[in-house]
This record gives C-alpha cells, sequence and structure tokens, in this order.
C-alpha cells in the first residue's frame, strides 16, 4: 500500500516523527545502561524507586538456562514483556497450551513466532527462542506503530478533507496515551494498523482489499468483528443515496432489484470473511478443549503442568474431564474466558475498590464523549437521518472539511459504541487503549480543538512568526483557513517548544497525551498496574 510517498512532506514528517518516538520508548524502558545515554537517568531513577511489583500476573516458569546475551536483552527489553505481554510470548513459543491463553487471538503471537523463526533464525545461536521471540515482537510493534500513523494521516486526508487536522492526528497518535501497548508485546499495534488501512482502503473504495485487512484485523482482536458496520453502513449508504438520485423519475423494478441483491450479496460475503477468522479460532479452541486429549500430560513439560496445579488453569480435557463451556449450545470459548477468568460483564465492575481504575479512564471517556456530543451539535440532521438523506452541499460537491464533516458519522458511532459498551462491560482502566488503537476520532477530535482553539497553530508562517499574532486572531474566535494545506513542519513540536504560551485546553490535551505516554513506561515496565 502506498503508506510513505516521496510526494508528500506532511507523510514523511509522520513517519520521521514516528519512528522518533518510537526508539526514544525504547529508550526510556531499558534498564541499566546509564553509562550509554543520560535518558537512561530517569529510567535508572524509576527503577529505584518503584521497583518491580510482585503482581500476581501470568508468569510461567522458563524451560531453559538464559545466556548471556539473553540477559542482556532482558536487560534492554524485559520491561515490554509484563502482563499480557506474557501470554502473548508464551503462546508464540508453546501454543494454546492454557485454558485461558485462548483470550488472546492468533495472528499476533503467529506473526511474532514466523519473524522469530524466520527472520531472526541467524540469531539462535545467541538467544534462546524466548529472547527471539520478545525481539521479534518488540520489532513488529515497532513496525506496525509507525505503519499505523501513516495509515492514519492517509485515512484522515481521505476522511476529514483537511490535511492540517489529519497532519496534527497523526502525529498524536505517536504520543498516544496507550504508547507502552503500541510497544510492549501486545496486539495493539498490528490492530491499529489493520484498522486504519481498512478503513482508508473502504473510503477509496478499494472495498475486497478493505474487507480483507478487517478479516485480519479481527484474528488480532476480538473487537475487531465490531469492524464489519464500517462497510455494512457503507453499502446501506451507497444503496440509499442511489434510490434518491432522479427520485421524480420512476425507476424500473427489476433494477431496482438487481441493485439490491449485488448489495446484499457482497454484505453476506464481506461479512463471512471478517467473522471467519473468529469463528475458526473458537472451533479450534473447542477441539483443542474439548476433544479426549489422549496423552497431552506427556507432551506438556513438567514445570508448565505444574503450573497448571498450582494455579488452576484449564488444560485440554485433562483428566478426561472437559472444561463446562464445552457442554454450552453455543460452545464460545472466549466469552466464557472473559466471564470465569477475569469476571468481564455488564456493571461488574462498578465497585467502590474501583474507583481509582474509573478516575484512570475519566479522561478518555471525557474527550470520547465531548466529540460525540459536538458532532451531534453540528449535525443533528445527518445524525437523525443516519446520514442516508442525500445532503445539497453533497450535490453541488462542497461538503464540509474538518472534524465535523458528515463523512466522520460511522467514526464517531463506532467510537461511541466502544466507549460505552468498555466503560460499562470491560474492566475500564483499558479504555484508554482499547480506544487509542480501534479508532482515530480519539486523535481527530484532540487535534480538532488543538486547530481550532490554539492561536499558535492559526500561522502557517516561519517559527519566528508563532506567537506574533496572537491578540489579532483572538479576536476572530476561530482560525482563518483551519483547513488550509498548511507547512509539513510539525506542529505538536511548535506546541511544545512554546508550552508557556499555549492555551488552558492545549495543556490539557497534551498534558493527557504526554503524562499518560510517560507514565505508561514507568508503571507498566516496572510490572505495576496500568491502562
Amino acid at each position: 500500500m502506498e503508506l510513505v510517498s516521496r510526494q508528500d512532506p506532511h507523510l514523511r514528517e509522520v513517519v520521521r516523527f514516528a519512528v522518533c518516538c518510537r526508539a526514544l520508548t525504547l529508550l526510556l524502558q531499558a534498564k541499566d545502561l546509564l553509562d550509554f545515554n543520560p535518558l537512561f537517568f530517569f529510567q535508572a531513577l524509576f527503577n529505584l524507586l518503584i521497583p518491580d511489583h510482585a503482581a500476581d500476573a501470568f508468569s510461567p516458569p522458563r524451560l531453559s538456562e538464559p545466556g548471556l546475551c539473553d540477559l542482556l536483552l532482558e536487560q534492554l527489553l524485559g520491561g515490554l514483556s509484563h502482563w499480557d505481554a506474557e501470554h502473548f510470548l508464551f503462546i508464540a513459543e508453546h501454543g494454546y497450551l492454557y485454558e485461558h491463553n485462548c483470550a488472546f487471538f492468533p495472528l499476533y503471537p503467529l506473526s511474532v513466532r514466523a519473524v522469530a523463526e524466520g527472520a531472526l533464525w541467524p540469531l539462535q545461536q545467541l538467544l534462546r527462542l524466548r529472547s527471539r521471540l520478545l525481539l521479534s515482537a518488540v520489532l513488529l510493534n515497532s513496525l506496525f506503530s509507525v505503519l499505523a500513523a501513516a495509515a492514519l494521516y492517509k485515512l484522515g486526508c481521505v476522511v476529514l478533507q483537511c490535511r492540517k487536522v489529519a497532519f496534527l492526528a497523526a502525529v498524536l497518535f505517536s504520543v498516544s496515551p496507550a504508547n507502552v501497548f503500541m510497544a510492549a508485546a501486545y496486539s495493539e499495534s498490528m490492530f491499529a494498523f489493520l484498522a486504519f488501512s481498512a478503513m482508508w482502503q473502504l473510503e477509496k473504495g478499494q472495498s475486497w482489499l478493505s474487507g480483507l485487512l478487517f478479516s485480519l484485523a479481527s484474528g488480532v482482536r476480538a473487537n475487531g468483528l465490531i469492524n464489519v458496520g464500517f462497510f455494512l453502513y457503507s453499502r446501506c449508504k451507497c444503496f440509499a443515496l442511489q434510490l434518491q438520485v432522479g427520485s421524480g423519475s420512476v425507476r424500473k423494478l427489476p433494477l431496482l432489484w438487481k441493485q439490491l441483491l449485488s448489495v446484499t450479496s457482497s454484505v453476506i460475503l464481506m461479512c463471512a470473511g471478517i467473522f471467519l477468522p473468529f469463528a475458526l479460532f473458537q472451533y479450534y479452541a473447542y477441539v483443542r478443549f474439548c476433544g479426549p486429549g489422549i496423552g497431552l500430560e506427556q507432551t506438556v513439560p513438567k514445570l508448565l503442568l505444574q503450573l497448571a496445579l498450582d494455579k488452576g488453569y484449564g488444560l485440554a480435557a485433562m483428566n478426561g474431564v472437559q472444561p463446562p463451556w464445552c457442554s454450552q449450545r453455543f460452545p464460545v470459548v472466549y466469552s466464557y474466558i472473559q466471564d470465569a477468568y477475569w469476571n468481564v460483564g455488564f456493571l461488574r465492575y462498578f465497585e467502590l475498590r474501583q474507583i481509582p481504575n474509573f478516575l484512570l479512564a475519566l479522561p478518555v471517556t471525557l474527550l470520547g464523549s465531548w466529540a460525540a456530543w459536538t458532532f451531534i451539535l453540528a449535525n443533528p440532521r445527518h445524525c437523525l437521518t443516519l446520514g442516508l438523506e442525500r445532503r445539497k452541499s453533497e450535490e453541488e460537491g462542497k461538503p464540509r472539511a474538518g472534524f465535523c464533516c458528515p463523512a466522520v458519522f460511522v467514526y464517531v458511532i463506532h467510537a461511541t459504541v466502544l466507549l460505552a459498551f468498555g466503560f460499562f462491560c470491560m474492566h475500564v482502566q483499558v479504555l484508554t487503549r482499547f480506544l487509542g488503537s480501534s479508532s482515530p476520532i480519539l486523535y481527530w477530535f484532540s487535534a480538532h480543538l488543538l486547530q481550532e482553539y490554539e492561536p499558535l497553530l492559526w500561522s502557517e508562517g516561519t517559527d519566528d512568526q508563532t506567537a506574533a499574532p496572537r491578540s489579532e486572531k483572538s479576536l476572530l474566535g476561530k482560525p482563518p483557513s483551519s483547513c488550509g494545506k498548511g507547512t509539513s513542519k510539525n506542529p505538536l513540536a511548535r506546541l511544545l517548544m512554546n508550552c508557556s504560551l499555549i492555551s488552558p485546553l492545549s495543556k490539557c490535551i497534551l498534558g493527557f497525551f504526554l503524562s499518560y505516554w510517560l507514565l505508561g513506561l514507568i508503571l507498566h515496565c516496572n510490572f505495576l498496574p496500568w491502562t
């Protein structure tokens, strides 16, 4: 895909900045390298003040003794292998050995294993498999996060019809509040790349390529299934607008039925393709854990078998006893694991002791709700008609640009559904990375607020002119030409270099992004709970 273009300086800056941010993230999370770079002073201080927390999390024993290179790699990248990363690395090494591993979908660990056995195969004499898997995960996530930023920029240019806002949103993605999960051995980076790329291709009219990417995304994370709504809405909107063309004339009934049949068949095929990875994975889990499992105990290493006995982890038909979900009418292991292992369900997290986690999710909740409310106020009729009514501005070829343009409607609905589901049915602290890796709205709306209400961004002159005409622009209330072509200079760097001059709203937005970016590294890499 044409993610990197020599003709677009904005895209080159997005990629350059994403690479720099990923490199800085890896530097800050590394340990015990103070002699090489002053940046490591901070991580050394964090490790001194906040030692690794003895968390009651999945931590399987290592089956082989680490060598010198393994120990060095653990010091460099070990902070990125905590919490759920242990599951992904364990699956990549041993497969779906334990029942609760099936909460993590297979495409990401398969990709990690493929790179470890392929591109990193020459390192097998220096690094054991576990170390190569960790290195593979970090390299893949670095690549996917950069490509996701580029895909988000391309998507923003098409949907928003405003290069300046799309550029700023893509830059903000590189300092996402979910940054640590984009770097660690989690599936967020891969999912964001596939989802944003699929959305971009769908906007370009490449339906089948978009469907393929959406299908791959559903093999990475379960919430990829919700993306089927983009294709459903696209087909329904296209059909509804076609019916309104030449409404004064009588349409031929056979032609109408032909169009309806075409839309229906394409929707069924695309939905089947998007749901296929999920269905195949559930079938695999059923065969794996509900089958006879003859001789499985002999194939499981003793240390891992003992871990299952000590922790109560489910193994495949151990001692001939099937898990309870196997006898359900629809044996879906994913929903069973969420219920039995993590107590995920409607309002189950609404407890007094979870108030700190709700506070942790408060910024993204407010931002997502504000985004939906802003769009509804700007497009009340469009929301009431679900965007299925042809408007005069569309007929004249003059659609509104920016965050409040009608094309953003389906993305607002998608983000709102994710936000509501995450708030009421999930562990609420994961909302930040849940939305940050699944929806462009968090970045589009933040960029919209900065572009609309930050006077420093209203000027596209030289760096020396960034703050000069502030008082005159404040009288106007809105930026003149807020969706102009703009320059390819990094607007985020511009704001940070003039942080004392920016507005309180800008300080809140950047404070949220950068504080979560840094706190995530400090806490997650020291095995402390984070989003």
